[in-house]
């Protein structure tokens, strides 16, 4: 029997609508995809759709897209500052655009635009600042007033009475959301469907390696995992907040923290917010889901932890933001809270790229922006692999940044504290 047409293993169930195999892993594959959540899944589908590339394994320790695909607020923009984010966040917004008829699934992409408010006079000077970076590199966004504000969002409050008055907001309407699971089963059932493994409950253990870091030699050789030795042509990293427990498996230094974010739904409610409003000095950010319950996010735990949980005074000061800018929910009652493990770099940037292994991958510190790129990430990292050589759009996202000082600081634009 094809290893492809095996029925799941006893550990899941049978079921008929499932959207993709569960096959045992083969021997070697030509990649191997070390992460099965968004920038995972969107790696696999461009290696096959872009490159042709189709024996490649896709090894996730739990659930497909169980980790912080599962555990985002969906928001997806490109209002970056700086030229080298603005470049692969656009990218990828653009891709949203077209994402459903690529995959032929549908992923609920709502561009209902959303507002970065600002409390301060800096926060003016930075946002206009912002706006005009964005207008230079070709990106929608504008400067609004508190009284456009108000127009774009009647729910913001923009009275001068509360603490931190809203003195304007940078306005980008091509942002929006998306439904997480069903980006990550699109992306799942078309890799699946091309010949990609999605291997599931297979945890990586270590490294098989051979010559040396130090001569330009080291390549990676297999993986050993809790599901047997898998052999590997190419090796790339995609674990988000578990992505420094692999580099340590493998003696690679990166400059990494892994910290808990806390995002929280309310009770369902009626339609009454129609954008995403995002507050970088309270702290909070907000949207609408479509079945009506109102997503909100917050800024990171200060603590670094590997743990899916936060401390509950984020929360509180989440929920007192919340209030003071929407006091229309009030009376709204808070359904379930969860947490996420982002991993953050010093300057709020991602890493992408190569690795002292000849042979392998480096893609995390997306911190909280990891699902906004999803397939611009997936675009890039699958031609980084096939050509191997650093797509142009996350060439300056390299580690080797870190030691020539070509930072790409996005502290501002990242719009929360990490």
């Amino acid at each position: 029997m094809d290893h492809r047409t095996e029925p799941p293993g006893a550990h899941l169930p049978e079921h008929p609508d499932f959207l993709w195999h569960n096959p045992e892993p083969k021997r070697s594959y030509d990649v191997v995809i070390v992460g099965g959540g968004g920038h995972g899944l969107a790696t696999a589908h461009y290696l096959v759709k872009n490159h042709g590339i189709t024996n490649v394994a896709v090894l996730e320790k739990g659930w497909l897209a169980g980790g912080n695909m599962a555990r985002n607020t969906t928001l997806i923009r490109s209002n970056y500052l700086w030229d080298e984010s603005a470049r692969i966040y656009e990218h990828s917004l653009k891709l949203w655009e077209g994402l459903e008829d690529d995959l032929g699934y549908p992923i609920l992409f709502s561009q209902r635009g959303v507002l970065n408010l600002a409390h301060t006079e800096q926060d003016v000077r930075d946002s206009v600042r912002r706006v005009e970076a964005n207008k230079l590199n070709g990106i929608d966004a504008e400067w609004l007033g508190p009284d456009d504000v108000a127009k774009v969002c009647p729910i913001v409050n923009v009275s001068d009475g509360i603490r931190y008055p809203v003195h304007g907001a940078t306005y980008q309407p091509r942002a929006g959301i998306a439904k997480h699971d069903y980006v990550a089963w699109g992306f799942a059932r078309r890799a699946d469907a091309a010949g990609v493994d999605l291997i599931q409950d297979c945890e990586v253990l270590d490294f098989h390696t051979e010559g040396s870091v130090d001569d330009g030699t080291a390549r990676i050789t297999g993986i050993r995992t809790s599901r047997g030795d898998i052999a590997c042509g190419q090796v790339a990293l995609c674990a988000a907040g578990f992505t420094s427990t692999l580099l340590d498996k493998l003696g690679v230094a990166a400059p990494l923290q892994s910290h808990p974010l806390q995002a929280l739904v309310s009770e369902l409610l009626e339609p009454v917010h129609p954008t995403i409003v995002m507050s970088n000095a309270v702290h909070v950010y907000v949207s609408q889901a479509h079945k009506g319950e109102l997503v909100m996010g917050a800024g990171v735990d200060s603590y670094n932890g590997y743990g899916r949980r936060g401390a509950f005074h984020i929360i509180e000061r989440q929920m007192a933001a919340a209030v003071e800018l929407f006091p229309v929910f009030a009376r709204a009652h808070l359904l379930r809270s969860w947490a996420g493990v982002v991993d953050t770099t010093p300057d709020a940037s991602p890493i992408v790229g190569r690795t002292p292994y000849a042979n392998a991958y480096l893609n995390c510190g997306w911190g909280t922006g990891g699902f906004k790129v999803t397939p611009g990430l997936g675009w890039c990292l699958a031609d980084t692999i096939a050509n191997d050589e650093p797509h142009p759009y996350v060439a300056p996202f390299g580690l080797d940044r870190f030691v020539t000082g070509a930072l790409v600081d996005e502290h501002g634009a990242a719009a929360v504290a990490h």
